[in-house]
């Protein structure tokens, strides 16, 4: 369904300006203390200035009731762009403010012995004082110097009773003698509680306007608040707050977007206006489809904009900026100076009065680019196609004359000129090789295009296009997560390949079919990979073999045979090494990495996944780099592969892997991977605690994965929520993730994920004491003899002790996990300390009479998981062991340990931001122990405070007084570091960003001096 016609395209919200936003706050909490002050607010046309201004004030009933003054005072004046050559233009706008906003007989008492001079310039004011005459008339200066004495009278009169804000708008259009005045007012309003807001356009600042705020800088006058473009982040979440949308934008979409306004938010709102209402852009199946992007109109707005500055160039420097236009946002002196054919000197001539008209800027020496995107958009538009395509075509013959061997530089710049111009024999020959090279440097968009335009030159050609162009624009859509577009060109080519008798191509098309499906459905997947690895025995092709020997064998592993997976990863290993094949055996070694881990031979693992990082990296092969870093991440503690066999006191390290894993896949721009490191690290985060991060992590993966459909990464997005709500005691959000991600999991088919997900699922079931439908979806799993060959199997078995013991079969709860370490030792994997299995095993001990045995279990289980950092599990097992201690008459013993889990609460507590789900999880996690001693006077303070110390809300309260850190230090005889670390603990602790929350929250708390 499309947005409806009248639909207004406004951002709801202020985005991406809470700091200038806190910091405005602030100084206007400073001025209804007494303190007055000048503030400039810069920034380009369209960036916020006034939606700042708007936004504070409307803040201000919060502030007021902070403050002594019951109300402030709010006088607006404006500029406008003719006002330069129009005295007190500004001045006199602000006055019609005053007169509208106040009775006579309130004005009356604020003039005073003003009138005469007030009324020259304002005569309205003699309706205040009919009486009162114009004063006599005096040389030039002396009338403005006694003009300015009595505006500022009047002005610091109207703050007697009240605060003033005077907001003087736009002043980079603002005449000199109204700056002169501004600036004889700052020098004097410091004494009231008076705010003088200015604004004005950085880029538009006149000779008069530098003098200005020269002169406010040398006396330090004025506090400057600039405002810069939005990122892409904050474009995103200003478009999903227009439009309402339930998941964040397409990045195709976003990226257009982004790149059209350079973060601009009055631009943002203008190009969405104008794309939705001429149906350039449309809502639709939960995404926005758009035109391509030289097919989109420009907003009426910014046309007049641009043609406004326009208006003031010459014709030659007009015609200049349109040949520029062709060349691109960014266009080389020397290139537009053979186009032209101008001589040095006139284009330098030309290019100084386009900056001077605000439309391009200097970049280094001989690259010049457009101040904005629009502009060089709008320009081009305003050609005829007729005149592009000339254009266009001289700017590819230029650059192929220019560089006839054509670098890589220009293998882009040629293909797309070059097609714009419909030069359709150059397109056939540049464009494959521009979309290889785009492929390389991992730009899949611009690969997809340019294979699409390669592949649109052969139909016009009226030749065969080869079959490599519509492969390698399949494997980048496959990147990229476009599922149907990747299959259409794989089936494509595999018809053609196979008419051709090309078995090589045909292998590839099904390899890369089976590569592709195995995101969306297991079982085709499995298919594809069978048919390649036959295709491949028959061709008697070692390199293809031991590819296909890979695949299935990452194939049987998902599907839960690893014995046969590590057979075929073996096969393919020796290959690859008779080869010598570095490439291939970092794959190997990366699948058997995978295989080793996933069946808890973790250390085997480990070392596999080490072998295939160097080998990644000496091959420079990232998307395969991001994928071993990202399970390499996991080889210390991970959800996924629970519960970690060794001891591991380096587990920063293995998050390094993962953060590298993140780092390397955002900028390629390959969104699968990215999901991927997103999830995984997310995997490893949790375990150890790290709610918040992990829960951002698992939310942006989703998004992605709803984004490209991609149905794995949409069960393991799900799968990582629920299990992480789980660790925060959220049971029925964990049920409704794990539950979705069973049934998208169903629909996938890879036994693998259905098995990690049916074991949190059951764990999830008893957690909630609804032991009937645990065991009724527990029966069917392990009544089939379900084996425990993998890490995910025994999660089902583990859910199934929990099972047990919670039916109060401690015998047949402790006979499965003697059973699931059994299997693990069978394995050859050292028969090491799992907190998880150890925890549940020394319960059904203690419930069997055996307390000294389950007492020494969960020592060792304790003493695991705090090596291994696993908080959410720690404070479990302390409480378990306080029980039984308690049970035995240990009690200092067991207060002790249940003060170190209550410590431990409080400590993951202060890692979950949402209020909601802290304070749930805070609530149902202290449940679970015994009443702890009544607290002392000193710790019941602490606790009331949030956990801060005495010095802590000492400070706190000394910053709610507008105290800065030097006067904090000074008062309480510490350093300056110091205090900076109190405040740091402070915000920790309250989960809060700024001072400006902690003042709010320590009047709220009403603390004592």
């Amino acid at each position: 369904m499309g947005l409806s016609f009248h639909t207004p395209i406004a951002c709801p919200i202020l985005i991406g300006r809470q700091q200038q936003l806190e910091a405005l706050i602030h100084l206007i909490k400073q001025t209804c203390s007494g303190q007055g002050q000048t503030v400039l607010l810069a920034g380009e046309a369209g960036i916020g200035k006034s939606r700042l201004v708007t936004e504070a004030i409307a803040r201000l009933p919060l502030l007021q009731q902070q403050s002594e003054y019951s109300a402030v005072t709010i006088v607006k004046g404006r500029c406008f762009e003719p006002d330069h050559a129009y005295p007190y233009a500004p001045v006199l706008d602000a006055l019609d403010t005053v007169f509208a906003s106040h009775s006579p007989e309130a004005l009356a008492t604020f003039v005073g012995p003003a009138c005469p001079e007030l009324i020259q310039l304002y005569p309205a004011f003699s309706s205040l004082w009919p009486t009162c005459t114009p004063a006599s008339a005096l040389d030039a200066e002396q009338e403005k110097r006694r003009l300015f004495q009595a505006l500022t009278h009047f002005l610091t009169r109207l703050t007697a009773n009240k605060p003033l804000i005077l907001i003087i708008e736009d002043i980079h259009w603002s005449d000199e003698t109204s700056l002169e005045f501004l600036l004889y007012l700052a020098h004097r309003l410091t004494s009231h509680p008076f705010l003088l807001l200015l604004t004005y356009r950085n880029e538009e600042v006149r000779p008069e306007l530098t003098r200005f705020l020269a002169q406010l800088d040398s006396s330090r006058l004025a506090i400057e608040v600039p405002l810069t473009r939005l990122s892409i982040a904050d474009v995103g979440m200003m478009i999903r707050e227009i439009f309402a949308l339930p998941h964040p934008v397409h990045t195709d979409f976003l990226n257009m977007i982004f790149a059209l306004t350079e973060g601009n938010p009055f631009f943002i709102e203008e190009v969405l206006k104008s794309l939705e209402m001429d149906g350039d852009v449309f809502y639709a199946n939960g995404r926005w489809k758009r035109k391509p992007l030289n097919a989109l109109h420009i907003p009426r707005s910014v046309q007049i904009a641009v043609q406004r500055r326009l208006d003031h160039v010459t014709p030659a420097a007009r015609e200049l900026l349109a040949v520029a236009a062709v060349i691109g946002q960014r266009f080389p002196f020397p290139l537009l100076q053979q186009l032209t054919r101008q001589d040095e000197s006139k284009m330098l001539d030309l290019i100084k009065e386009l900056i001077k008209a605000q439309l391009i800027v200097e970049e280094s020496e001989d690259i010049f680019l457009f101040r904005h995107a629009l502009t060089r958009q709008a320009m081009y538009k305003e050609l005829l196609a007729r005149e592009r395509r000339a254009h266009h075509l001289a700017i590819a013959q230029t650059l192929a004359r220019v560089s006839p061997d054509v670098s890589d530089a220009h293998l882009a710049d040629l293909a797309y000129h070059f097609y714009i111009a419909r030069e359709w024999a150059s397109v056939l020959e540049y464009a494959p090789r521009a979309g290889v090279q785009a492929q390389q440097f991992y730009s899949l968009r611009a690969a997809c295009e340019h294979f699409s335009h390669a592949l649109e030159a052969a139909h016009h050609l009226a030749v065969p296009p080869p079959l490599s162009i519509y492969r390698a624009r399949a494997q980048a859509y496959g990147m990229l997560g476009e599922f149907e577009l990747a299959c259409r060109d794989y089936e494509q080519t595999l018809i053609a390949a196979r008419a051709l008798n090309d078995r090589t191509m045909e292998w590839h098309c099904l390899y890369s079919q089976g590569v592709l499906w195995a995101g969306y459905h297991y079982p085709q997947a499995g298919n594809f990979f069978q048919q390649a690895l036959e295709l491949a025995r028959a061709m008697d092709a070692p390199s293809l073999l031991g590819r296909s020997l890979n695949r299935l064998g990452n194939w049987h592993m998902n599907m839960e045979e690893p014995l046969t997976a590590l057979r075929y990863h073996q096969a393919a290993l020796t290959l690859f090494q008779e080869k010598n094949n570095v490439r291939r055996l970092a794959e190997t070694w990366d699948l058997l990495g995978i295989t080793q881990l996933i069946s808890g031979h973790m250390q085997e693992g480990a070392q596999a996944c080490e072998q295939a990082t160097a080998l990644f990296r000496q091959s420079e092969n990232q998307p395969g780099l991001i994928s071993c870093l990202a399970t390499r991440g996991m080889s210390g503690a991970s959800y996924l592969l629970y519960p970690p066999l060794f001891s591991s006191a380096q587990g920063s390290e293995f998050i390094r892997y993962g953060e590298e894993a993140l780092i390397i896949a955002r900028p390629i721009d390959w969104r699968i991977g990215e999901a991927n490191a997103l999830m995984y690290l997310g995997l490893s985060l949790g375990p150890l605690g790290e709610f918040d991060r992990a829960l951002e992590l698992a939310r942006t993966g989703l998004a992605i994965a709803v984004e490209l459909e991609h149905h794995a990464w949409i069960v393991f997005a799900h799968l990582l929520l629920g299990v992480l709500f789980l660790d925060c005691l959220a049971l029925s959000e964990a049920q409704h993730h794990l539950e979705h991600a069973l049934k998208v999991g169903k629909e996938l088919g890879a036994s693998l994920l259905l098995d990690v997900v049916a074991g949190f699922l059951a764990s999830t079931y008893i957690e909630q004491r609804s032991l009937s439908q645990a065991a009724t979806f527990l029966d069917p799993l392990c009544g089939t003899n379900l084996p425990m060959h993998t890490q995910m199997q025994r999660l089902i078995w583990y859910a199934r002790a929990k099972l047990e013991l919670a039916c109060h079969k401690p015998a047949e709860a402790l006979v499965i996990i003697e059973d699931t370490i059994a299997s693990i030792t069978s394995e050859g994997q050292e028969p090491g300390v799992s907190p998880l299995l150890w925890h549940v095993r020394a319960e059904a001990l203690a419930a069997l009479g055996s307390v000294e045995e389950a007492l020494a279990m969960l020592e060792a289980a304790l003493e695991a998981a705090r090596t291994q950092c696993l908080r959410p599990l720690y404070w479990r097992i302390s409480i378990s062991y306080g029980i039984l201690l308690r049970s035995q008459g240990r009690r200092q013993q067991a207060t002790q340990v249940f003060a170190e889990a209550h410590r431990t609460i409080e400590e993951l507590a202060m890692n979950i931001s949402d209020t909601s789900l802290r304070a749930h999880f805070l609530s149902q996690a202290r449940a679970q122990l015994p009443p702890l001693p009544t607290p002392s006077p000193r710790q019941l303070a602490k606790q009331t405070y949030g956990g801060l110390t005495a010095r802590e809300r000492q400070v706190a309260t000394l910053i709610a007084q507008g105290t800065s850190n030097h006067d904090l230090a000074s008062l309480l005889s510490l350093s300056e570091r110091t205090v900076e670390k109190h405040i740091e603990r402070i915000m920790l602790k309250l989960n809060f960003t700024s001072r400006t929350q902690i003042a709010v929250w320590a009047s709220e708390k009403g603390l004592p001096d």
